[in-house]
């Protein structure tokens, strides 16, 4: 069974940094990805960014793209998504997800994400001056 838990989540102001993390158990397949997404109230899901599991491929979406980096360690199962400069429009519950063995995951970019078979909670991300 997997199981996925993120953290990190919290209260900023604009420009400054935050770390999710997300710790996965059970999660052995190697042909998948990880990603993250996110969903501001009384919005569409968006996905942010994701990672293969095995080459380490990332991709981002354009309103997130060389603020935020995804990364992976795989010791720790766990996937971090570093986000610098936030903005307010970043202010959102942001989710962890991971899809089993599929050569298309990356193929599907990030509107992808949303649809992988395993995700968390959510933590929340607030950015206001």
């Amino acid at each position: 069974q997997v199981q996925v838990a993120e953290s990190g989540g919290g209260s900023v102001q604009p420009g400054e940094s935050l770390r999710l993390s997300c710790v996965t158990s059970g999660y052995t397949y190697t042909g998948g990805c990880m990603g993250w997404f996110r969903q501001a109230r009384g919005q569409e899901r968006e996905g942010v960014a994701l990672m293969t599991f095995q080459t380490k491929i990332t991709t981002y979406a354009d309103s997130v793209k060389g603020r935020f980096t995804i990364s992976r360690d795989k010791d720790k199962n766990t996937l971090y998504l570093e986000m610098n400069d936030l903005k307010p429009e970043d202010t959102a519950m942001y989710y962890c997800a991971a899809s089993p063995p599929d050569p298309n995951c990356v193929k599907g970019g990030t509107s992808g994400i949303m649809k992988y078979s395993w995700r968390g909670q959510g933590t929340q991300v607030t950015v206001s001056a």
